[in-house]
């Protein structure tokens, strides 16, 4: 049997990682920008993570939710206290898309509507209803089209607001990144994320803040829409949230109540993925790595600023957009193949830095070196 070939793959083997480096199975060690797709939130093997894991592994990987899991409370305490929402409370599954279908399903269940909205280069996942909401006809299949979900402008307030006035009462939710990833850190403004919160809580809809790929500290707050002053009702998370161990989750407004069946997984908030996602939290509080994602992550924006030929520089923290025009398309092949440097693109031509929260400033001079050169090639 064949692999379904779906991925475009460089031609590298990667057998070993510590902190932001990895190594290939040659010995060439790289510099890892891109943590496996924002997935790397505290440096690969961090001790205190793989001893997390191999000590519940030796205990038991997996129950169902059927009986009670001790751990899946402990994670709920510790989430609530470190993103601010206490109150809020915790559904777990499996993945980001996984999470953001949850939380649509959620948000209709509660107010009993279907239409949707979500911003054009927007990237939720793909399952069913999280494809319908992803601004890419290329991955949505004819099983997956829908009449209910609208694509309105990206920051556009005045569009957001003609838009309720007219369907306002038939609008379920309004699902958005606070910074779009695959979009090509795209970030959300304060006054937009303002005017969402407003408009949902006058009409009876719902704000849902995908944070899959731009919280859990990424950004130097918790959630990135944290930077707005407003607070969604429903949080999506996954990718950082386990270090690489699947786990994803929402974090609900106690203002929608659960029922018996509502919302359900096999797999999520098993024994193994809340002990990772345990140690995830517990690195970023005992280590500070939100407040070194926003330190490290000024410090990259600042300087990335003063090269040339850059168009424009746009993120927040350790999310970070470097827009380069068409000419200079190779620069991301040849960071990696000549500079052994991980990073990841956007369309049509955007380099995007997704790095561990635990990147040094060593490693952050390494990279711009290294671009520098490239940008004076």
């Amino acid at each position: 049997m064949k692999l379904f070939d779906v991925y475009p793959i460089n031609n590298i083997e990667i057998v070993k990682g510590q902190g932001s480096l990895v190594w290939d199975d040659k010995g060439q060690e790289y510099l890892d920008l891109y943590g496996g797709h924002a997935v790397i939130s505290i440096g690969h093997t961090h001790p205190h993570y793989v001893e997390r894991l191999t000590q519940q592994l030796g205990k038991l990987g997996f129950y169902s939710n059927s009986i009670k899991i001790p751990l899946q409370e402990e994670l709920a305490d510790k989430l609530g206290k470190i993103s601010g929402r206490e109150d809020y409370q915790l559904f777990l599954c499996n993945s980001g898309a996984e999470a953001n279908e949850n939380a649509l399903k959620l948000a209709s269940f509660a107010n009993g509507r279907k239409k949707i909205v979500a911003f054009t280069k927007a990237f939720h996942g793909r399952t069913s209803l999280a494809v319908s909401a992803t601004d890419n006809p290329k991955i949505i299949a004819p099983v997956n089209q829908t009449e209910n979900v609208v694509f309105l402008p990206h920051n556009d307030v005045d569009a957001l607001k003609t838009l309720f006035a007219e369907q306002g009462n038939e609008i379920c939710a309004v699902i958005i990144e606070g910074i779009q990833g695959v979009g090509g850190i795209q970030v959300a403004s304060d006054e937009f994320l303002q005017s969402i919160r407003s408009l949902c809580t006058q009409y009876g809809a719902y704000f849902i803040a995908d944070s899959v790929q731009c919280g859990y500290g990424r950004s130097g707050k918790f959630y990135a829409s944290d930077f707005a002053g407003v607070d969604a009702d429903i949080y999506t998370m996954a990718k950082g949230m386990g270090n690489g161990f699947p786990i994803g989750g929402i974090s609900i407004s106690p203002a929608l109540k659960p029922w018996h069946g509502m919302l359900g997984t096999t797999f999520g908030g098993n024994h193994l993925a809340c002990a990772a996602a345990l140690a995830v939290l517990e690195v970023m509080e005992q280590e500070h790595l939100m407040d070194n994602a926003a330190k490290i992550g000024g410090y990259l924006i600042q300087e990335l600023q003063k090269l040339n030929h850059i168009k424009e520089v746009r993120g927040k923290g350790l999310m970070i957009g470097i827009d380069l025009p068409e000419e200079l398309n190779q620069v991301k092949k040849n960071l990696l193949f000549n500079h052994h440097i991980f990073t990841g693109e956007a369309k049509p031509n955007v380099i995007r830095l997704l790095p561990a929260l635990n990147l040094t400033r060593e490693h952050a001079d390494r990279f711009l070196e290294a671009l520098s050169k490239e940008l004076k090639a």
